[in-house]
C-alpha cells in the first residue's frame, strides 16, 4: 500500500521505519509535493541492478543500430585487430 506522509513526520523516525519494512517504500512531501522516498537498503540495491541493467541494455541497442547504420564487423577483423 503506498505510504505518503509530511516530512515533519520525520520527528518520529522510529514509526517511519517502521513502515518502510512493513509496506516498502514511504514517500516524503514537503509543502504538500513529493520531495523524498525512503526504502530498504535492499530494495535500493535492487533498483541499483535494474538501473544498471538498463544502461547496459541501453548501450546495446545503440550499438545494434550503429552496426546497422555503419556496418558491422567481422570476428576474422576484430582478431586481426587484437592480434589473435
Amino acid at each position: 500500500m503506498l505510504q505518503i506522509s509530511p516530512i515533519s513526520d520525520l520527528r518520529n523516525y522510529t514509526e517511519v521505519l517502521n513502515e518502510v519494512d512493513a509496506r516498502g517504500r514511504v514517500y516524503l512531501t514537503r509543502n504538500g509535493r513529493g520531495a523524498y522516498a525512503i526504502m530498504t537498503f535492499e530494495e535500493a540495491e535492487e533498483l541499483d541492478r535494474l538501473k544498471a541493467a538498463y544502461a547496459v541494455v541501453s548501450e546495446v541497442k545503440k550499438s545494434e543500430e550503429r552496426g546497422h547504420r555503419e556496418g558491422w564487423v567481422s570476428s576474422d577483423e576484430i582478431r586481426k585487430e587484437m592480434g589473435i
